[in-house]
């Protein structure tokens, strides 16, 4: 029996179907469209059984299959690893086309790598296109075409490029739904897929919660952040619909989307600083690596209340307000002298918006090791920062209950930590 020719597009971190550039081009396709998830085992087999993550992808899979219900079509589920997977594909299927968007990890680009080449033995045409950013890889750059390592003049540039545009060009899949597959596949419960649901949620956004975000966005206490960042991460949100809303309504949050797009270039164009300091000058520091203070950290019992709040934040919820970020990043790796590295694997296993390249490039900010990093001698005081931003402790009340009832005493006193800091990056920098 001959099999119906197809275009096969690749979910990954763009689960929606409106404003998808890859969805948009694949639906053009001379052949029906079978819209594709995989869950990959080599990312699942790190996760634990009940990731919050999974659960948020799962529900976000499930919407986009009933919107395919209502077009008589749905969404094929796969699971196992990408090359086998993919291999089992071109078995099953007819596969004329593979669509994709881009991805820019080290781990993407040579998982996309393999699958193309895997597609060219079969004479299979792979396209992928930019959907994640507004400006990809070398899109940005110096006079010299080397890759900006200081935010600023990169997002002068940013701002020059969109603007000589005019605004970030959205594309409207609505009018190509038809040239959806009428394939009906089973939707496999999460069970299936190795996992349980999660009792952390993701928040869904709001964009009127920012309309004073450049008066609200550093205390943790008001209710002035859009919840967006996981909904970026995992693409359930067009970026160029959030870039043409912020030009239009708020500066301050358009400098905090371009920062993400500022991260990414640098992972893209620096991939080492996923194990390595951007700044190679600070590999001589010796941390100090206590795993007693770590637990302390982690769990949110260092004695520094807007440091214990902000953990217990992350523990509970998965997430941390961004100023609260800075303060307990710069705890862990100037006050007690542990590597960058340790925080941001905990907050990549922890925060329901992890993202590598801001991962990355906000803790070696924290830490002094990367580019445009904060300075080796900035140490946050905990206690100053909970003065500023939450002076009347009602985020600390919020996630630290018996704050009232005489907290531990810090488990460091900050004069001390801060001269100790200093030191240990002197002597540490390579000259």
């Amino acid at each position: 029996m001959t099999k119906q020719k197809i275009t096969l597009f690749w979910f990954r971190r763009d689960l929606r179907l409106d404003d998808n550039v890859g969805l948009y081009n694949a639906l053009q396709s001379d052949f029906p469209v079978i819209p594709l998830f995989i869950f990959d085992d080599d990312i699942l087999e790190n996760l634990p059984k009940n990731d919050a993550r999974v659960s948020f992808i799962y529900d976000s899979l499930q919407n986009i299959n009933e919107q395919l219900a209502a077009l008589d079509s749905s969404i094929l589920i796969k699971k196992g690893k990408t090359q086998e997977v993919w291999q089992s594909l071109i078995e099953e299927f007819d596969v004329q086309q593979i669509f994709f968007n881009k991805d820019y990890e080290p781990f993407a680009i040579k998982r996309d790598l393999a699958i193309a080449e895997i597609a060219k033995k079969h004479n299979i045409e792979v396209l992928s296109f930019k959907d994640h950013v507004i400006f990809e890889e070398k899109e940005i750059t110096k006079a010299d075409g080397l890759p900006y390592t200081i935010y600023t003049p990169y997002k002068n540039k940013w701002l020059e490029r969109y603007h000589l545009a005019g605004q970030a060009l959205e594309y409207d899949t609505k009018p190509l739904f038809s040239n959806f597959s009428k394939n009906k596949f089973g939707f496999p419960d999460l069970k299936t897929i190795g996992f349980e649901r999660s009792t952390i949620k993701v928040v869904p956004h709001n964009l009127t919660q920012i309309a004073n975000y450049k008066e609200t966005r550093d205390f943790p206490a008001l209710d002035g952040t859009s919840y967006l960042s996981p909904h970026l991460r995992f693409g359930t949100v067009s970026i160029r619909k959030l870039v043409n809303w912020a030009n239009k309504k708020n500066q301050t949050f358009l400098s905090e989307l371009i920062w993400r797009e500022f991260f990414i270039q640098i992972l893209f164009s620096f991939p080492r600083v996923v194990n390595h300091n951007f700044k190679p000058a600070y590999d001589g520091i010796q941390w100090r690596n206590n795993e007693d203070d770590f637990k302390r950290w982690c769990s949110g019992t260092t004695g520094y209340p807007m440091v214990d709040a902000g953990m217990r934040q992350l523990n509970e919820t998965g997430y941390m307000h961004n100023r609260v970020r800075m303060v307990v990043a710069s705890f862990l790796c100037k006050h007690l002298l542990i590597n960058w590295q340790w925080g941001e694997a905990y907050f990549a296993e922890k925060l329901l918006d992890f993202e590598l390249a801001a991962n990355v490039g906000n803790w070696q900010w924290a830490a002094g090791t990367g580019c445009d990093a904060a300075p080796y001698f900035r140490v946050f005081n905990p206690e100053i920062q909970q003065k500023k931003f939450d002076e009347k402790a009602i985020y600390i009340r919020k996630w630290i209950p018996e704050f009232d009832l005489g907290y531990n005493e810090p488990m460091i006193d900050h004069a001390f930590a801060r001269d100790r800091a200093i030191a240990t990056y002197k002597a540490g920098i390579l000259k």
